[in-house]
């Protein structure tokens, strides 16, 4: 296919989104027909261009010398693409029905289809410019999907948001210069860009810039300590944390730290000095903060924030590796991780949106109500545990073998946190399932007789991600053997 397709993808969002508040509806369930067949038709060109990889890059812009704004499909951007454009249809048609009890609605889902291309637009980056570029913008679009209550709690939150993404991006943005300026190509290369000679003459320099652009894209990764923005943001309605939370924010952040790492500076530059104990170190602090904060959070929706803020730091543990083994384990858990939590929040969302309950203990005997809804949502408890036979113990795995593989001390100790998090899963999850299973003998089913399962729009979703986090527990090879690819440069 021709390159300029990849503009295309990112740019149709843009429009279609912009349209929707300014064409005169006369039903809701036109709009709604509008924005899912909009979202499914980009969703039907990525994947062609997926299929069918342009090998050149489409240039939007040339500004001077090796700057300018180009769009390009290589291996991590056809992972991250494709997880992408495969949820967001069932993520809006799953918000059609949430957002009945909500208002604005078309602002709502004019913010909603904006996000969609600018994550497009990070995946498709061809060079660190345009990625900074349209992650500058994903603050701009998500921040009204965070405060769109308007409440003091939302607004707050949103606050909370903008100031951690702004001072985030002020140091990725130091990263940067530096690669830009250093670096022999503007363009995305896996195995670094840095100039040799420039990198031995001032090591500990370039380390320490590497380490600035890190935590500048881990705050969106929510990396210890700038993670406290991502319970916050709790507020907004579900649509927009499960994607906050699953795919459109932290996985950005995620993507953007692998590039950094593999495309821009290169592991083996990295391999073995401070700079990689010390992210390494912070990776490992907030898997078992997270884990421990989701513990003893009595929120629905924050215990599974929190539990996102832990997972988040699995996928940049086999980033810190640093070895191409660690790299493939963690675009694994990046894409199993996606399906697992973007499950477990729209079964969250269901709860709150047929019940208006939002507190665990608040859940007893719903299993009982909500059949469909706490099978789904156990389903996804177990696939974050880690139990056999789910997608989530092939990511762990994985990053495991990874982590041993690579002979580094401070990865074996990465394998022990990785079996304390597990655990701690086990009991957060397990709560949740526990309560809404067996009540205590003496629970009145009265209290939870207005109680339950949401319409199709909000299932059908649900049994397409259950589907998917038992298909790649099983089926696993093929997506292993892909990601592998990808991380050697063979995809």
């Amino acid at each position: 296919m021709n390159a300029f397709y990849l503009f295309l993808a990112v740019l149709v969002p843009f429009v279609g989104g912009a349209l929707n508040p300014l064409i005169p509806w006369k039903k809701r369930r036109h709009m709604l027909w509008y924005l899912e067949g909009l979202v499914t038709l980009n969703s039907v060109l990525v994947w062609m261009l997926l299929l069918h990889r342009p090998l050149e890059k489409f240039t939007l812009v040339n500004f001077t010398g090796n700057l300018a704004i180009a769009f390009q499909l290589d291996g991590l951007g056809t992972v991250f693409a494709g997880l992408i454009s495969f949820l967001w249809p069932l993520a809006t048609l799953y918000a059609f029905e949430y957002m009945t009890k909500e208002k604005h609605e078309k602002t709502f889902f004019m913010f909603y289809t904006f996000t969609y291309g600018v994550t497009l637009g990070i995946a498709l980056a061809d060079n660190f410019l345009t990625m900074y570029c349209f992650y500058e913008m994903l603050t701009l679009v998500t921040l009204p999907l965070v405060m769109h209550t308007l409440t003091r709690e939302a607004i707050l939150a949103s606050r909370k948001y903008l100031y951690y993404s702004i001072g985030g991006a002020a140091f990725a943005f130091i990263g940067m210069i530096f690669v830009i300026t250093y670096g022999e190509t503007s363009d995305f290369l896996l195995g670094g860009v840095m100039n040799a000679a420039k990198l031995s003459e001032g090591r500990n320099l370039f380390l320490l810039i590497y380490v600035f652009s890190f935590f500048g894209f881990g705050v969106k990764a929510a990396v210890c300590p700038f993670n406290s923005w991502l319970p916050q943001a709790g507020v907004a309605p579900t649509p927009v944390t499960a994607l906050l939370h699953a795919v459109a924010v932290v996985k950005s952040g995620a993507f953007a730290i692998m590039r950094l790492t593999f495309y821009c500076f290169g592991a083996d530059f990295l391999r073995g000095t401070w700079a990689q104990y010390l992210v390494m170190g912070a990776v490992l602090v907030t898997i078992l903060y997270g884990s421990s904060m989701a513990l003893k959070e009595t929120h629905l929706k924050r215990r599974l924030a929190y539990s996102t803020v832990s997972n988040l730091s699995y996928i940049l543990f086999g980033v810190t590796v640093m070895t191409p083994a660690g790299f493939a384990a963690g675009i694994c858990h990046m894409v199993f991780h996606a399906f697992m939590k973007i499950c477990s929040f729209f079964c969250a969302g269901a709860v709150m949106h047929q019940s208006e309950r939002h507190y665990i203990h608040q859940l007893d005997g719903f299993a009982r109500q909500m059949p469909k809804v706490f099978a789904v949502f156990t389903a996804a408890s177990f696939a974050l545990m880690g139990v056999p036979g789910l997608c989530g113990f092939v990511s762990k795995w994985n990053l495991a073998d990874a982590a041993i593989a690579s002979g580094n001390v401070m990865a074996y100790a990465g394998v022990g946190a990785l079996l304390v998090s597990a655990l701690l899963t086990a009991m957060y999850m397990l709560g949740i399932v526990v309560r809404a299973y067996f009540p205590k003998a003496d629970f009145d089913y009265g209290t939870v007789a207005d109680v339950r399962d949401p319409n199709w729009m909000m299932l059908a979703p649900l049994l397409v991600f259950v589907v998917c986090i038992v298909g790649f527990g099983v089926c696993s090879v093929p997506f292993t053997e892909l990601f592998a690819a990808v991380a050697r440069g063979g995809f």
